[in-house]
């Protein structure tokens, strides 16, 4: 018995020992690895192809609204940036539009307009009720809102820039940037009309043009098949307020919420406008920088 208990008494000891040397050991710490041979100081990525440092792009191309309610537009334009680093630029987006009508155009104007026959028999019902809002003519011509012209100042930033392939054989300079600036538009909706010195609603329609002005963003995906042209595709908003049907929307009542019989900047609503825009650029000088 009492062999046991001194045997055991020495294993509680021999434990409690090696715990106390444990707890008073200096602590580890973390040795640095020293890269050594010919990767020694070597970059992460060598022969970089610096397609934007110290270039300016001219990039012609056109653009496409899209959900447009009654008119679509079609913007050839033109865009023209410096790149002051390959991820830094500022320049100028711009186009001149043409219009095409959406579908429920074509059958407002069938039906509504056309339909109807307004200017032969202005006494019926229909014709009396809708007197403000529809022309007896042309929709396109006579009341529907447009985008003429687009002028937008901006500046572009490319975070991500790589290389793309095609089953492993076919490989092409990519990046993808975002842009932002403030855009001038020149817009035609309808001439103003039921306010003080103007004639009634009714008997005044046509277009007047107008400048308004809107935030402009959006994001670009682009492609460097050779050292100086490129193309790419890219999105653009323009968030802005202007009447795109003629309508006599609001202006009065509560908040201005309903119809006044005048058709005037109360009736402008907002519209996310946005559009689609392929191009190809050019890139001056047309040799281009590669990193060490």
């Amino acid at each position: 018995m009492m062999r046991r208990f001194v045997q055991s008494l020495c294993t509680v000891v021999a434990g409690l020992t090696g715990c106390a040397l444990l707890m008073t050991a200096a602590p580890a710490e973390a040795q640095e690895i020293q890269l050594t041979g010919p990767l020694a100081g070597a970059p992460a990525v060598r022969k970089l192809r610096l397609h934007r440092d110290g270039r300016f792009e001219v990039a012609p191309g056109a653009s496409f609204t899209l959900l447009d309610e009654y008119r679509r537009t079609i913007m050839p334009g033109l865009r023209l940036t410096y790149h002051f680093t390959d991820w830094l630029g500022f320049g100028a987006w711009g186009g001149y539009g043409f219009q095409y009508n959406a579908g429920l155009t074509d059958e407002l104007q069938r039906v509504a307009i056309d339909g109807r026959n307004c200017d032969a028999q202005p006494f019926t019902k229909a014709c009396q009720l809708t007197s403000v809002n529809l022309t007896k003519g042309d929709l396109t011509k006579d009341q529907l809102g447009q985008i003429q012209w687009v002028a937008a100042p901006q500046v572009t930033v490319v975070p991500f820039r790589g290389k793309l392939a095609l089953f492993a054989e076919l490989f092409v300079d990519t990046d993808v940037s975002f842009f932002a600036g403030a855009a001038a538009i020149g817009v035609k909706e309808r001439k103003e009309c039921g306010t003080t010195n103007q004639n009634a609603c009714s008997d005044t329609f046509g277009l007047e043009s107008r400048m308004a002005f809107a935030p402009t963003f959006g994001l670009g995906w682009n492609f460097y098949p050779s050292d100086f042209i490129g193309f790419g595709a890219e999105w653009r908003a323009l968030p802005f307020a202007w009447n795109t049907s003629g309508f006599d929307n609001h202006g009065l009542g509560t908040d201005e919420a309903f119809p006044d019989r005048k058709v005037d900047d109360k009736d402008r609503e907002f519209h996310f406008t946005s559009m689609v825009t392929v191009s190809l650029s050019i890139q001056f000088p047309t040799g281009i920088k590669t990193t060490e």
